[in-house]
Parts: structure tokens; C-alpha cells; sequence
């Protein structure tokens, strides 16, 4: 049982809903969001956190797909379709590789 008392979702003064969940990702996924945290805190210029990354690319996406000409749909994506195929490796590999590309020293050892 979860022992969370935080309610799933509830509402914001700005007219927004918060949601409370948790996402199983593999590391790719994580290191490329941690790339994206990256990018918006460069252009922001100041620290950000996974979630306000998370939270900027679905309201980036949720707009792109609203600027689509009528009757154009986007294409449908799967969770892992944003990671290019990689041969199978051990998790933890996969762990330090993805680690290696967030702090930028893939490649370098």
C-alpha cells in the first residue's frame, strides 16, 4: 500500500491541475531528459528540476499538435520510439552510460 496522503491531482490558483504519479523510464529516457533540464535551464538561466522539464516538453507538444492544419494528425509515438534501438546491455551499463551523457563525459574515458 502506498502511504502517500498527497491526493493524486488538485488544482492550481493559476487554473492548471497538478498530477501526482509515478513513471517507470529506462535510462535513456532519463538521460535524455536530463539533457532536456539542461537545455531549458540554459535558456531560463537558472536550475531545473526533471519535473518542470517533463512538465515543459508535454505543454511544448500539447501546443505543436494544436498548430497542426486541420484534419493533419501527429504521428502516434511509442514510449520507447524516442530511444534509438540499442543492443541489449546490463541495466547497469545502461545506468553508467546514461550517467556518462548527463554530466557530458560520454566518450571521454
Amino acid at each position: 500500500m502506498n502511504d502517500r496522503v498527497t491526493p493524486a491531482m488538485h488544482a492550481l490558483p493559476d487554473g492548471e491541475a497538478e498530477l501526482t504519479l509515478v513513471v517507470r523510464l529506462p535510462w535513456e529516457d532519463v538521460a535524455r531528459l536530463g539533457q532536456e533540464a539542461g537545455r531549458l535551464a540554459a535558456q531560463m538561466r537558472r536550475p531545473v528540476t526533471l519535473e518542470e522539464a517533463v512538465s515543459h516538453r508535454l505543454r511544448s507538444s500539447r501546443i505543436a499538435a494544436h498548430a497542426k492544419p486541420a484534419g493533419e494528425q501527429p504521428p502516434a509515438v511509442s514510449a520507447s520510439a524516442s530511444v534509438s534501438s540499442l543492443p541489449s546491455r546490463p541495466p547497469a551499463e545502461q545506468a553508467r552510460q546514461a550517467i556518462d551523457r548527463i554530466n557530458g563525459t560520454a566518450g571521454t574515458a
